[in-house]
This record gives structure tokens, sequence and C-alpha cells, in this order.
């Protein structure tokens, strides 16, 4: 399988063209094997950005996001972390196959 088109930081130029298979390959690029908890993260994303038509602005807000629909377990910088090295939001919201979060480095 290719990848569907990408800008030069690795997001999709068309979110439509994601599927799980896709996201399975741009985590295979952060050496990061997606487990449940990943999908879950993603999932959560994806559903976001459906209802409000953009990715969280800033890990700032994906982390009170998380925190608010899953709880303090989940919803803080150390777990997402974890799951998603670097700046969480970024990775995450890239593998989720959406936009570059507007305010994260």
């Amino acid at each position: 399988m290719t990848l569907p088109a990408r800008n030069n930081e690795g997001f999709l130029e068309d979110v439509a063209s994601w599927s799980p298979d896709v996201a399975v390959l741009i985590a295979q690029e952060d050496a990061i094997e997606l487990v449940p908890e990943h999908w879950e993260i993603i999932n959560f994303l994806r559903d976001f950005y459906h209802e409000y038509d953009m990715s969280p602005p800033s890990n700032r807000l994906f982390v009170k996001a998380v925190k608010d629909a899953m709880g303090e377990e989940k919803g803080n910088s150390i777990y997402l972390m974890q799951l998603f090295p670097g700046t969480p939001a970024k990775t995450a919201c890239r593998i989720a196959g959406l936009p570059r979060p507007t305010n994260c480095l």
C-alpha cells in the first residue's frame, strides 16, 4: 500500500484519504506500533475533528479535551507523550490523518 499525498510535515493533504491502514504506515515512520490505547486516542481525535471541523489547536487543549472525555488517567501529558512521543497533539493528529494543530511547534 502506498501512502496518500502528504505535505512536507507528513500530514495528509486530504483528510478523506485516511484509513486505519494509512494510520499504521504513518505510525511505523515514528517507530510506533499502534495498540488499543493509541486507537482510543486516534478515534477520539477523529470524532473531535468531525464535531468541531478542526484538530485541537494546541497540545494543552488536546490534553484538556482528552481529560474531559476520558478522565485524568488518560488526559495528562505523560500518558499522551508515552503513546505519541515528541509533541503528542501533532504526532497523534498526523497518524489520525488530521490537519496539523495550528499552535503546535
